[in-house]
């Protein structure tokens, strides 16, 4: 596993630019994305808008399946549910992504999403996908 790879890929999406998320770890299996929740990124009751929590959970569920495929590979995701349990209240969102089946065609992974407020965090969401590995 390159954490070099991952690091270089996510520094090209522009969408986490604009969310000024960061890649906060990678290790085979797992990886953590986290966002703060700007102004721009609010919903209507002044929480993280949904699109923020999916936008990093999506983005750390995919690379936590990236960490365990060959290198000559990359993934996009084919599905992915979520679930929102509680408003998106806080400071920033933290996204861990792990994978829970890895496969040659199909790679089955999660990703919980926490609102932190200082060292407070809560699980606001979860997330469930199926990533699919694709040539360079």
């Amino acid at each position: 596993m390159s954490t070099d790879r991952i690091s270089d890929s996510f520094a090209r999406q522009s969408m986490m630019q604009t969310l000024g998320a960061t890649l906060d770890s990678v290790s085979p299996g797992k990886v953590v994305v986290s966002a703060p929740i700007l102004p721009s990124s609010l919903q209507q009751h002044g929480v993280a808008h949904a699109a923020l929590t999916f936008a990093i959970g999506d983005t750390a569920a995919g690379y936590a399946a990236l960490s365990l495929m060959p290198e000559d590979q990359e993934v996009m995701t084919a599905e992915i549910k979520i679930n929102l349990l509680a408003p998106g209240a806080g400071d920033r969102l933290r996204a861990t992504g792990t994978v829970v089946k890895p496969g040659r065609r199909l790679v089955v992974a999660t990703c919980e999403v926490h609102a932190i407020t200082g060292e407070e965090e809560k699980l606001v969401a979860i997330l469930q996908g199926t990533m699919v590995p694709v040539a360079k």
